[in-house]
């Protein structure tokens, strides 16, 4: 890719804003009411950008991977996010400036302002600390910030379901709850065989404190989320499938040596080094980097980074960040976690529904099974109302402990009281049964896409300037599989018999399944230059010598390097459809 920016050039994430608003990629929204921020409209360019970008995800990582997909509401009740978590530990650092009163993250002000690169991973008193020791002020109106209070804040949007008295619920912060809630059906869609996965595409919400850097980080944002049910132990991923894949790592003992640096590997030296310790994760970053380079992220600007302690999230085992470069800044565009079994354990806890798995054995098995069978009898004059709550702890107490009975009583404790019981009064026995199976609760392997941040990349990474016959050129370099417009149809001028075959043109691209503009205002080289800055990656010109020529042939050019070759009509769209397709070179015809 070709960009010909200095030092003293604006960064191309400015021109990049401009070209999106003025070409139709992205724009915030609600700009007749003043805008609103954290909130962005993507047009008609963007709009299908993101589009092809989904459509390649949920190929490769659905369909390829013989994986379900599903649509759940963005709408969820509250107990979904109590068993989550998300209503007590779903936070960010919020600081507010003494003067103006303005709300900031405070991690973003000491990361934007100091060498720290990771202070959402610090806890609150050393964030304020830094603030105080750097005299940090608000990105405002440039009052200090030293001695305010940094407290948290929850990103969750909240609504009521329902009038009168309401039910209270939140908008999706991630569309993997949708997964998990569903579970109990999911699996019987899965004939209770694991491993097997489920995948969504779909908007989530979060009501972020500063929202910033146009679609980067924004309050309301597209996913696309794969949670991968394993046994833990029993499944094993296909690694030989992805052991070359060569990947740039940088992992968490990199990060925290003053003379670390990134490593370059392959997935399956990574395994084998204890480099990327769960095999699972390893599988699925070795899925996603041709992938994003299929779809135009540069690679030389790309990279697999390992959370930090600090960081991950409560339910992680271990978690890897795809990230890109812009303008010389890393940022994240998809987290790879083992989330273990925490999500479906909650669910199963706070719900009335079973979230485990039957396994079957090959062959049925004889175990001992310790029970009690208490004599109610006795219990209820003991402990009256409490009765109940001691034959659970005992049926506890025998399956954790069953030496706990072999004396002439037992102990049990019941709100922080220790009661003795008589074991003859426990009805406690050790019986041989015959089982045919146990239930499993899975591992969760995700995968978590942020749909926007790969758009953005994407064309990020694509926008080059070069010049062409003395003028200077904007163009995106957009992979053909993810243009928005593949073909740019132009009648040359103004003429009956050139824009009657330049329609039969259009027909005959777009009945072979390819994306067609057609455009006739302004002279040739003006058209060429706004398909090369919407990323189209060729033209077709009709001209004269179309209609005049024994043969009818028509003028293609390619939008990289400008090159034009005349092609004849009646083979136009097998060929382009083929370039398309990646089984043939604009340059070998």
């Amino acid at each position: 890719m070709s960009e010909a920016n200095d030092a003293t050039d604006q960064p191309t994430s400015e021109k990049l804003v401009e070209l999106a608003k003025r070409r139709g990629y992205f724009f915030q929204s609600s700009g007749a009411y003043g805008g609103v921020g954290g909130f962005y409209t993507f047009g008609p360019q963007g709009a299908s950008l993101k589009g092809n970008v989904e459509d390649a995800w949920r190929d490769r990582f659905a369909v390829a991977e013989g994986n379900m997909e599903i649509d759940a509401p963005t709408i969820m009740p509250e107990p979904v996010f109590e068993a989550s978590g998300h209503l007590e530990g779903f936070d960010d650092m919020l600081i507010e400036c003494p003067e103006c009163g303005e709300s900031s993250r405070a991690d973003h002000v000491v990361e934007d302002n100091t060498e720290y690169e990771d202070a959402e991973s610090l806890p609150i008193p050393e964030v304020e600390e830094v603030i105080a020791e750097y005299e940090l002020v608000c990105p405002a109106c440039g009052a200090g910030l030293a001695g305010q209070a940094v407290e948290t804040f929850n990103l969750m949007f909240d609504t009521n379901i329902g009038p009168g008295d309401s039910q209270p619920g939140y908008l999706r912060p991630e569309t993997a709850q949708g997964i998990f809630v569903e579970f109990p059906r999911l699996k019987e869609y899965a004939r209770n065989q694991l491993p097997f996965g489920v995948t969504q595409i779909g908007r989530a919400y979060r009501n972020e404190i500063s929202p910033r850097r146009s679609i980067i980080r924004t309050r309301e944002f597209t996913q696309a989320e794969l949670e991968y049910f394993v046994d833990p132990e029993e499944d094993e991923p296909p690694l030989e499938r992805v052991e070359d894949v060569e990947v740039r790592l940088y992992p968490v003992s990199e990060q925290n040596d003053e003379d670390g640096a990134e490593i370059e590997t392959t997935i399956g030296a990574a395994v084998e080094e204890g480099i990327i310790g769960d095999a699972w994760v390893a599988y699925f970053l070795g899925i996603a980097k041709p992938w994003y380079e299929a779809v135009g992220v540069d690679m030389d600007r790309f990279r697999f980074r390992q959370h930090l302690s600090g960081e991950r999230a409560h339910y992680a085992a271990d978690c890897w960040d795809a990230e890109s470069e812009i303008d010389g800044n890393w940022i994240e565009m998809a987290g790879f976690a083992n989330r273990t079994d925490y999500d479906l354990s909650k669910h199963e806890e706070y719900s009335e529904d079973r979230f485990t798995v039957f396994k079957q054995y090959d062959e049925p098995k004889t175990v001992e099974r310790a029970t009690v069978d208490p004599d109610m009898s006795f219990l209820g004059p003991e402990f009256g109302g409490a009765a109940q709550d001691v034959v659970a702890e005992l049926e506890a107490l025998a399956e954790r402990d069953r030496s706990a009975f072999e004396g002439d009583s037992v102990e049990i404790e019941l709100e922080g009281e220790t009661h003795e019981l008589p074991v003859e009064k426990t009805g406690f026995s050790v019986d041989e049964e015959t089982i045919a199976g146990e239930h499993v609760t899975p591992h969760v392997i995700e995968p978590s896409f942020g749909v926007d941040r790969v758009v953005y990349t994407v064309l990020h990474h694509a926008y080059s300037e070069d010049e062409v016959d003395g003028e200077e050129r904007t163009y995106l370099e957009l992979d053909p599989e993810v243009a928005p417009t593949f073909v740019g149809v132009f009648p040359l001028q103004s003429d009956d018999e050139l824009e009657a075959v330049a329609n039969d043109v259009v027909d005959d691209l777009r009945e072979a399944g390819l994306s067609i503009t057609y455009d006739d205002s302004g002279n040739i080289g003006r058209r060429y230059r706004r398909q090369d800055e919407v990323g189209t990656p060729f033209c077709v010109t009709i001209d004269y010598e179309t209609v005049e020529a024994e043969e009818t042939t028509v003028t293609v050019r390619e939008r990289d390097s400008t090159d034009q070759k005349r092609l004849s009509v009646d083979d136009l769209a097998e060929t382009l459809a083929a370039i398309r397709n990646g089984d043939r070179e604009f340059e070998a015809l």
